[in-house]
């Protein structure tokens, strides 16, 4: 088994987290919107991953990680450390929850690949169960509090099946969040979304339109295609 994953810049260790380094955490690592961000905040950061893609896109920003997991906080922190950016990464063993309440920063960009399995078959590894479970983060508490957390102007964005974007919509509304970028993601030429990348916005001024996209992973060859090569071409070596 790898334990570990070598970008162009950064090379990240994953052996003690549950969840490995993925296609969904480059994809919001990568696209996550681009505007003048100082202050981020990646909610269940796991191995530290899009922290990371995110302090090499942007070059002025200081970016908290937060996590329940203890050994994947644990393994975010060194690869952090190891980084060229370690002075701007900060890994905290800590709930969003938490903290909320011990935290007093406001933020520009919020990110979070949030676990997303409501009512379904646990795995019987535990932490790898609450890395993709949403009982400690059901998606009412990510986006109420995230909400809060958000900076005049900011950005939460976050990467979730297709099929959830509709019950996210109407949760967001309630927080005066609008919705600015979404990007479908088709895992094969023909086939439907398996995944959206959300981005919302504490603006106030309307947005009254949204930037929509769709991307397609693989080629008909099978190799990736185009539009994600160059999605992730600072990243992928």
């Amino acid at each position: 088994m790898s334990t570990g994953f070598q970008f162009k810049q950064f090379f990240v260790k994953h052996d003690r987290c549950a969840m490995k380094v993925g296609t969904d955490g480059v994809l919001l690592g990568a696209w996550a919107p681009r505007s003048a961000i100082y202050r981020i905040l990646d909610i269940g950061t796991g191995s530290g991953l899009i922290a990371l893609m995110l302090a090499q896109r942007f070059t002025d920003a200081q970016i908290d990680a937060i996590d329940i997991d203890a050994d994947a906080c644990a393994q975010a922190a060194g690869n952090f450390a190891s980084s060229p950016w370690a002075d701007r990464l900060h890994a905290t063993h800590c709930s969003l929850q938490d903290w909320q309440m011990v935290n007093g920063k406001l933020y520009d960009l919020i990110v979070s690949n949030p676990p997303y399995f409501v009512d379904s078959l646990k795995n019987p590894d535990a932490a790898r169960s609450t890395a993709r479970h949403n009982d400690t983060l059901p998606f009412g508490e990510l986006v109420t509090i995230s909400a809060k957390l958000l900076a005049p102007g900011g950005t939460l964005a976050i990467i979730v099946p297709a099929e959830v974007e509709e019950l996210l919509q109407d949760l967001v509304a309630a927080h005066q969040l609008q919705c600015s970028q979404r990007c479908y993601v088709h895992p094969k030429p023909g086939r439907p979304a398996k995944r959206v990348l959300l981005a919302w916005q504490r603006s106030s001024r309307e947005i009254r339109e949204i930037r929509t996209e769709q991307l397609t992973l693989e080629n008909e060859q099978g190799g990736r295609s185009e539009a994600y090569r160059q999605l992730t071409r600072d990243f992928y070596l």
